[in-house]
């Protein structure tokens, strides 16, 4: 045997530890580099012939900008083929979200963040669509037609919505997930991340957005998915990495979704004597309560398997009084709310947003858990959680008599008498009811017994009949009322708006966005400046009646204006928006968008005098 062969098998066995050594000091974004590198050496064999299809129906969203009776911006529009792609700009046949940038959470109307909420969360809003055939995913392709960038997450489903059977287990698994970036471009992109390979085949696919970092309104047109409907191979390239990348990485990944084996962990009791803990045990017990309060939940789980004295500090229902489980909402079962269930007797705050759909949370799960859990409750949030029903919300009255908060923003699958319950929470300071179905009679039993109410939101909710009734209602009975949506309220009149007017003096923060039924040539708006000195943002987006003497009015009498929308307006000058700016010292969100008298250079003039102030202006493609 030639000398070379055994020097060539010393320096190849020297390279593999030098290999092993370094994926194992590597630094988390080395191994997430190397993950990356197998996802996208990861292709199919040419054997397997690639199905391309754009979806086929959008079956759930959390919020968007259009009407729920028109197709104009709304998520409706992201099934089938693009109606704008290639083109850029702002299209009516686009997908579009409700909010943009930091403004919303610069208002009056805003509510405190949770605490524990993991850094890797930052999801705002997502859209789930359905395709024709269930396939293994290989590619997920978005078509961004204005201010792309919003998209932080894309999740696969196992659950196959047209199939007449419903599934035994429903698993959602991360493609992908990145934290938002600001993307300088407003252009049309077609967004193609690298995704992860499952070991499913799913045509159930969900975006999660954020769009703070945009300078205005995501749009989307379509979405393609690719793949394969025999499951495909790894390539042989992926032997060369470290399992231990493998392992980190898919640890990080169950995290972000879910709380991965979270009902093991919270049924697991039996802990063996430790060692010594040192001198941790000696500090006061407030101070060890301090510190786990920085934990995140999953971490509180494992941390309170380690030893009986984290044992106890971990399952003090202190550490629960606020109690975020919207980032699980892909994991979250009635398994876990039966062994948090005593844990969280104290709970004051707590996000059930987005969890327990498609069978993860039973009715008689969630009964169960409010009926030991609700006594303390203060506020309580259920954004998109579609397995409530009456019994939920007669639950919700009747369990939890202290509750000041409750939101319900999109829950359109209840019934319109079930919220007639809500009624009986008569200390109800805020109450989020954007696109559900309640009606009028409803509304206005909880308008009369809840006069304790300071933020109301009701846009899209068209099942109402006449707003000017709704209108009176509150002027009359809620006086303490601070900020009122009602966002595309189709047949609301200057009459409504005088009786809110006079009766809610109070008022900081007014919506009456796409309201195509108030005329300024009525007064209405002057008499809103007029009567609500206080207002802070005030949104009058798409009414083409808004003129100079509306804009000083406002300049004359809301001096605390900070956000103002006036999109779409015919009549306002530059002249009467400088007027504003010089009055209104705090003002620092102005939408002037296709208002045809304020022009580029106008815009600019304003821009160098306030520079403070951000002035957004789109122009009609």
């Amino acid at each position: 045997m030639s000398p070379v062969f055994p020097m060539l098998t010393v320096l190849t066995m020297f390279y593999y530890i030098c290999l092993r050594r370094r994926a194992r000091t590597a630094t988390r974004g080395e191994m997430m580099n190397s993950h990356r590198t197998i996802e996208s050496n990861s292709r199919t064999s040419p054997l397997h012939a690639e199905v391309v299809q754009y979806a086929k129906e959008v079956v759930d969203f959390s919020s968007h900008y259009g009407s729920e009776n028109s197709m104009s911006y709304t998520m409706w529009n992201l099934a089938g083929v693009p109606n704008v792609f290639p083109s850029s700009g702002d299209f009516t046949q686009t997908a579009v979200f409700r909010t943009y940038g930091t403004w919303w959470d610069q208002c009056p109307s805003a509510s405190l963040p949770f605490k524990r909420t993991p850094p890797n969360f930052q999801s705002q809003d997502y859209v789930e669509l359905t395709f024709e055939q269930q396939v293994y995913p290989t590619a997920v392709h978005v078509l961004e037609t204005y201010h792309p960038g919003a998209v932080i997450r894309i999740l696969a489903c196992s659950a196959n919505p047209y199939s007449p059977i419903p599934p035994a287990e429903v698993r959602w698994e991360i493609l992908w997930s990145e934290r938002p970036t600001k993307v300088n471009a407003s252009q049309a992109r077609q967004f193609k991340p690298c995704i992860k390979q499952i070991n499913f085949p799913t045509n159930l696919i969900r975006l999660e957005v954020n769009s703070s970092l945009l300078d205005y309104y995501t749009e989307l047109d379509a979405v393609v998915l690719h793949g394969t409907k025999d499951k495909p191979v790894l390539s042989l390239k992926t032997s060369l990495i470290d399992m231990n990348d493998l392992e980190d990485d898919d640890y990080e990944e169950k995290d972000g979704c879910g709380m991965d084996r979270l009902n093991k962990k919270f049924s697991s009791t039996a802990l063996r004597e430790g060692p010594n803990n040192g001198y941790f045990d000696k500090l006061p017990y407030e101070l060890i309560q301090l510190i786990l309060n920085h934990l995140t939940l999953p971490d509180l789980c494992r941390l309170a398997q380690t030893c009986k004295l984290l044992n106890q500090h971990c399952c003090d229902p202190l550490q629960y009084i606020h109690l975020n489980l919207q980032p699980y909402w892909a994991k979250l079962s009635d398994t876990s709310l039966e062994f948090l269930q005593a844990r969280c007797t104290l709970v004051q705050w707590l996000n059930l947003s987005w969890t327990g759909n498609r069978g993860f949370i039973s009715v008689a799960g969630f009964s169960r858990f409010l009926k030991v859990c609700g006594s303390e409750l203060v506020r309580l949030e259920l954004s998109c959680s579609h397995f409530l029903n009456e019994t939920c919300l007669e639950i919700i009255s009747e369990m939890c008599p202290n509750l000041q908060d409750l939101n319900l923003s999109s829950c359109d699958k209840l019934p319109p008498q079930a919220f007639n319950h809500i009624a009986k929470l008569c200390g109800l300071r805020r109450l989020v009811l954007y696109r559900t179905k309640i009606e009028q009679t409803a509304l206005l039993s909880i308008l009369n017994f809840c006069s304790e109410l300071q933020h109301l939101s009701l846009g899209s909710c068209v099942m109402i009949e006449d707003y000017d009734v709704i209108a009176s209602m509150i002027g009359a009975k809620c006086k303490k009322l601070r900020t009122l949506d009602l966002w595309r309220c189709k047949n609301i009149t200057e009459n409504g708006i005088a009786e809110l007017a006079s009766g809610c003096p109070l008022l900081e923060e007014l919506d009456l966005g796409w309201c195509p039924t108030l005329q300024s040539s009525t007064g209405c708006f002057a008499r809103l400046a007029r009567q609500l000195p206080n207002l802070q943002k005030l949104f009058l987006t798409a009414n083409r009646s808004v003129c100079d003497t509306d804009i000083e009015e406002l300049a004359c009498n809301c001096t605390r204006l900070r956000q103002l929308d006036i999109l779409g307006t015919r009549m306002v000058s530059p002249a009467s928006l400088r007027k504003l700016l010089e009055s209104c010292k705090d003002l620092c969100l102005l939408d002037v968008s296709f208002c045809s008298q304020i022009d580029n250079r106008a815009v600019l003039e304003l821009n160098v005098s306030f520079p403070n102030v951000f002035i957004k202006k789109s122009f009609t493609q």
